[in-house]
């Protein structure tokens, strides 16, 4: 790898054009901006052993290749403590994260074999008033609709922007 040292795996539901582009235009209004480094992001998995990559790939590739998008909805505004983010439902996204962690459950870490609850985060590390007061204003106005899964996306995690792996788009 050209001297530089393998990194942790991170696994996002990459979105499409018009929702990374509204969820990325609130969490440039919300994140604070020097800890504002990562698009809006979707995590499946934060933490995989660099050594699955091969088989991690080829498993990727197998849920979206001719495969369609997973119906997937922004469900409703939850509460991160100190932040705020959009929870999303889709059972065919549930499904899918649910045979790659079976396929690799012997390796995933705590956190990756604990319940998984689906968001978006759009604000973090604020005082918790500041997060309620968001939290109230954007549920006042909200609205389930629908969100675009268009692919999965691999990423090494080194401690700041995350470095792109690889991208498998759904059909």
């Amino acid at each position: 790898m050209s001297g530089i040292e393998p990194a942790p795996v991170i696994v996002t539901a990459l979105f499409g054009d018009e929702d990374a582009a509204m969820l990325n235009a609130l969490r440039r209004a919300h994140f604070p901006a020097e800890r504002n480094y990562l698009d809006a992001h979707l995590t499946l998995f934060h933490h995989l052993s660099p050594a699955m990559l091969p088989e991690l790939k080829q498993r990727l590739s197998a849920e979206t290749r001719r495969v369609a998008r997973p119906v997937a909805m922004l469900a409703g505004v939850m509460s991160l403590g100190r932040g705020t983010a959009f929870r999303v439902e889709s059972d065919a996204l549930v499904a899918l994260r649910a045979r790659i962690a079976d396929a690799f459950a012997g390796c995933l870490t705590p956190q990756d074999q604990a319940g998984w609850r689906p968001h978006v985060t759009i604000q973090n590390k604020v005082p918790p008033a500041h997060a309620k007061a968001l939290k109230a204003t954007i549920e006042a106005e909200f609205r389930p609709r629908p969100l675009t899964i268009a692919g999965l996306g691999a990423w090494y995690y080194r401690g700041g922007p995350w470095e792109a792996i690889s991208r498998h788009m759904f059909a």
